[in-house]
This record gives structure tokens, C-alpha cells and sequence, in this order.
């Protein structure tokens, strides 16, 4: 796998490609969650864990699942996301939160630590790539404040 994060001009969104229709079915939702879970785990203790509600354990939670449904939807899963949280407008929904390229490479770092596994536990690496090439592109659009 090529875990590598693209550097992207600030307020330039490139077209993003949805993650292999085939991954979602691969890893299972259980997992999949246990992914998303684990990501927010090093978030909590990261050196970007003020952009999460780390001292707020329900909070905490609920966005563990908000961004579980999120990645599931967009996989080609149920429509959780949309069912509980209404269209995702993602960029509207980070837009409070002040995210710089260093956060951004941070939160992909802390993703990108967590996925050779998959491949360790028998998950195809092109289907996984294709969900680190979504991760890369799609949070370029969540940098809203340049390098500081």
C-alpha cells in the first residue's frame, strides 16, 4: 500500500473518488466501526485531540458513530449517516473547527498507522488503498485555515 498524503493548496478541493465498492463488504461494518473507533482512540491522546470532545465521554461517542456512519455511507452502506445526522455537508460541519494542513496530516497519519492491519487480517490492499485515496483528497475540503 502507498500510505502517502498529498499536499493540496489551501482552499483547492479536488474531485474525490468514493472508496471500492468492495471494501465496505470486505471488512464487515463491525470491523469497519472497530476501525473508526480505534482512529478516535489516538485522536483522543493526539496532539489534535482539542479539535474532539475528549473531555465529554458521551460526546465523544456519538461522534465515534457519526463518523463511523459517515465512512459506512459513503462506502456503499445503509445511509446511517443521512438518517440520523441529515445530508452530510461535511465542509458546513467542520467549518467551526479550526483545521490547518498540520492537523489534516496528523489525522491521516493517525489512520494510516491503523490500516496495515486490514491487510494483515486478509483485507484485499487494493480496496484499502482505495479507501486511504479517498481519506487523502476528501480531507483536503476540511482545511479551513492556511498553515499557521
Amino acid at each position: 500500500m502507498n500510505l502517502t498524503i498529498s499536499e493540496g493548496a489551501f482552499g483547492v478541493r479536488p474531485p474525490v473518488t468514493k472508496p471500492h465498492p468492495g471494501f465496505l463488504p470486505e471488512i464487515g461494518e463491525e470491523r469497519f466501526r472497530k476501525l473508526v473507533s480505534d482512529h478516535y482512540e489516538l485522536l483522543r491522546t493526539s496532539d489534535i485531540s482539542f479539535l474532539f470532545p475528549i473531555n465529554d465521554e458521551e460526546e465523544f461517542k456519538a461522534a465515534k458513530k457519526h463518523a463511523a456512519d459517515f465512512m459506512i455511507q459513503i462506502c456503499g452502506g445503509p445511509a446511517y449517516f443521512n438518517q440520523s445526522r441529515g445530508e452530510p455537508r461535511m465542509v458546513g460541519r467542520h467549518a467551526p473547527f479550526r483545521i490547518d494542513p498540520a492537523a489534516r496530516r496528523r489525522w491521516l497519519e493517525l489512520y494510516a498507522s491503523l490500516l496495515p492491519a486490514l491487510e494483515a487480517e486478509g483485507i484485499n490492499p487494493e480496496y484499502i488503498q482505495t479507501f486511504w485515496n479517498y481519506l487523502d483528497i476528501f480531507s483536503l475540503w476540511m482545511v479551513n485555515i492556511p498553515a499557521q
